[in-house]
């Protein structure tokens, strides 16, 4: 007589171990017939858990089934950090400030001396001397000052003389009497006759102020 075995699959990947497992079960509950039938279900060797791989390339060209791990992301630096570029044109920026201009010193005007008032004017013939001698006021005569004789005006007096044909003018001080010769009221210095014409004429008409 022939022994009857049990029809058993024998599987070896994770589903067909589990196949087997229920396979075992059927045959202790329903009988060889039915545990045939479960293990040759399809329903039961496709009843296992699917995960979504993404396949990728490998450089062999062949489909790898591990996922390619996506590269970290650095921070940026100018994210993390103040850019030091900014505080150099900060500082470059106050130095460019447009500086007011150095107020230059003042000057101060020096006024003009008032005008000397004229006291009295007249015209008169005017000569020179040139000798050597005591003046009426005490002092020894020059004749590269610029001094006058008059015959009334006080010592120390001051007079414009102008040579009314050639603008010119001097100005003199009385420290002495003279001239006693009719027409003329001045007696200049050689010096100041020669600062209005040429000695050579000896006597000319002039105009005359009193400086006051």
């Amino acid at each position: 007589m022939t022994e009857k075995r049990p029809l058993v699959r024998i599987f070896k990947s994770p589903v067909g171990l589990a196949a087997s497992a229920a396979l075992g079960v059927a045959l202790a509950v329903g009988g060889a017939v039915g545990g045939i039938h479960l293990a040759s279900s399809p329903s039961t060797s496709t009843a296992s858990v699917t995960t979504d791989v993404v396949p990728s390339l490998s450089p062999s060209g062949l489909p790898s089934t591990s996922p390619t791990a996506a590269a970290p992301v650095k921070p940026s630096p100018s994210a993390t950090s103040a850019s030091p570029a900014a505080a150099r044109t900060t500082e470059r920026a106050s130095r460019g400030k447009t500086r007011a201009a150095t107020p230059k010193p003042s000057t101060t005007k020096k006024p003009k001396p008032a005008a000397t008032p004229v006291v009295g004017s007249g015209t008169c013939g005017a000569s020179f001397y040139d000798q050597g001698q005591m003046t009426a006021n005490g002092e020894n005569f020059d004749p590269s000052s610029l001094t006058a004789a008059h015959l009334t005006l006080a010592f120390n007096t001051r007079v414009r003389v102008i040579n009314p044909d050639n603008g010119k003018s001097v100005v003199v001080r009385i420290n002495d009497r003279g001239p006693y010769v009719d027409g003329r009221c001045l007696d200049l210095s050689r010096a100041a006759f020669e600062a209005i014409a040429s000695t050579d004429l000896g006597a000319i008409t002039v105009r005359y102020e009193i400086l006051g």
